[in-house]
């Protein structure tokens, strides 16, 4: 016989394990309007399968590099299935996203480089320190 699977009812503690953070981050969230504050029983507010695909949606988002209000904006965006404008800022995250790894890497060629001088052994400052100002 198979049970018909009820939905999630979770505490906002096993809310936030379930999503990988604290609960602080839960509140900061719900603050921010990047996740609703559910009613509670008694004072307890309960969690759903929807709030926790909201809250993994978030993370992801975030590990993608979208800043909070640009969630945000994907959020709303969703509720009305609205995918060109979702495209333009997926687009425009992934621009920010080529520059950022070109500064990265022009940073690490540059460090690259000091390392390599620091390790000739010669006489002097260390250049990594003398680059930096020091």
């Amino acid at each position: 016989m198979v049970r018909s699977q009820e939905p999630m009812d979770m505490t906002i503690g096993k809310f936030a394990n379930a999503g990988n953070v604290g609960v602080e981050t839960i509140r900061f969230y719900q603050r921010r309007g990047l996740l609703p504050t559910p009613k509670g029983d008694h004072g307890v507010r309960r969690y759903n399968e929807e709030n926790l695909r909201r809250l993994k949606f978030i993370r992801q988002a975030q590990t993608a590099g979208f800043t909070l209000e640009e969630i945000k904006q994907l959020l709303d965006l969703d509720a009305g299935e609205d995918r060109e404008s979702a495209r333009k800022l997926a687009r425009a995250r992934l621009e920010a996203l080529r520059t950022r790894i070109a500064e990265l890497e022009e940073a690490r060629r540059s460090l690259e480089k000091l390392a390599d001088e620091c390790a000739s052994g010669r006489t002097g400052p260390c250049p990594i320190l003398h680059s930096f100002g020091i």
